[in-house]
């Protein structure tokens, strides 16, 4: 393997650099992901609903203390600016939770695309390299180029394992916030309709 990554040149060293900072940030979103799951309590989030609905908002403030379900937190935020403006204090903290939840994945995309153009950088250098290698050794000695372009291969092959093993997390990472998203947006819609519904009857 070593001697594969010396063969490959000198831009094998930013993509090993590409593929740690991958392998870091795949780590670490899995984590967190893990942590979001064991997090999430949806029998919670709709008791906050059915107390909401009843209008009892300081059992809301009791039963919520400690909760880190991100849904919870955004109808808590909706709930606490509710004579102002319940759907954009709501709007306001998803976009907060969406944010938490995208970080660094623009890192990811940026070694999606970054890893394959290095990996052809260092093709391009090694069969310049190799021509060069031709015009000085000439035709005499045609195996030298030859294993200067497959030396040169190296560099792409790396680049695209790398994009490829991180375009799946990648997705999968974008899956999970797509989900969250979206089921922010079921519960704000819940919580609108229940508090919409009260002040309807109140009228």
């Amino acid at each position: 393997m070593l001697d594969i990554f010396q063969k490959g040149g000198v831009v094998m060293y930013p993509l090993l650099a590409c593929s740690l900072v991958s392998l870091t940030v795949i780590v670490e979103r899995g984590l967190f992901w893990v942590q979001e799951k064991r997090r999430t309590d949806d029998l919670l989030v709709n008791e906050v609903l059915e107390l909401a609905r009843l209008r009892k908002h300081q059992e809301i403030k009791t039963k919520v203390k400690g909760a880190a379900d991100y849904a919870v937190k955004v109808l808590v935020c909706g709930l606490v600016h509710r004579e102002y403006s319940l759907s954009k204090a709501m709007e306001m903290a998803a976009m907060e939770e969406i944010k938490r939840m995208k970080k660094y994945l623009p890192v990811l995309d940026t070694i999606i695309t970054a890893a394959p153009l290095l990996g052809i950088l260092g093709t391009v250098i090694g069969i310049i390299h190799s021509f060069d290698m031709l015009g000085a050794a000439g035709i005499q000695d045609p195996q030298a180029v030859t294993s200067g372009i497959a030396q040169a291969l190296i560099t792409t092959a790396a680049g695209l394992v790398i994009a490829i093993l991180t375009l799946f997390p990648y997705n999968y990472f974008t899956s999970k916030v797509e989900k969250a998203g979206s089921r922010i947006e079921k519960y704000a819609t819940s919580l609108e309709i229940v508090c919409g519904l009260e002040e309807q009857k109140d009228g």
